[in-house]
This record gives structure tokens, C-alpha cells and sequence, in this order.
């Protein structure tokens, strides 16, 4: 008898987009070697938060900075057979790769 499939869906926020990348490879190489079906990773709209802060606390108070933080979403889904033997195998294979 076979198993019904697991869903995972895995989503992934961070500051620095080559680390987000960095890790949705590692991600993606964990699930392949537990023979799981990856799909993704879908790169969600980014999200980006605009700071308006005055230069001098004190005069010209038309004088103003403004900062972003962009914060860049990631979402990957894995389709896993053997639930809980996977999760394992991913966890130890993400700490070596």
C-alpha cells in the first residue's frame, strides 16, 4: 500500500538576497537527495519599508533622510513520501552542505 504525500511549504524572508539564495539551494539539494519532489523556489513580491527621519533635530525641518529596508520573500513546497525519515535526513544534510 502506498503512502499519501506530505506537503511541506517552506517560506523564507531575509535582508540579504544572496543568502536567501544560498539557502534555498541548500534546501532544494536536502530534498533531492531524500528523493522528495521540490518545487520552487517562487519569489514572493518584496516588501519594502521607507524611513523618513529628519537631519538636524533642531532647524530645517524641510531637510529629511529617507532609508528603506526591503525585506525579500522566497516560498518553496516539497511533496515528501516518508514524512518524518525525510525531515531527518534534511535537517542532517543542511548542516553539512
Amino acid at each position: 500500500m502506498e503512502e499519501p504525500e506530505t506537503k511541506i511549504r517552506i517560506k523564507l524572508r531575509s535582508y540579504n538576497v544572496r543568502m536567501l539564495d544560498e539557502t534555498c539551494t541548500k534546501i532544494m539539494d536536502a530534498s533531492k537527495v531524500t528523493k522528495s519532489t521540490p518545487s520552487g523556489p517562487v519569489p514572493l513580491p518584496t516588501k519594502k519599508r521607507v524611513f523618513c527621519l529628519l537631519r538636524s533635530p533642531h532647524v530645517n525641518k524641510d531637510s529629511r533622510e529617507h532609508f528603506e529596508i526591503r525585506t525579500h520573500c522566497r516560498l518553496i513546497d516539497i511533496k515528501v513520501r516518508d514524512f518524518p525519515l525525510s525531515i531527518g535526513e534534511m535537517r542532517r544534510r543542511s548542516r553539512y552542505v
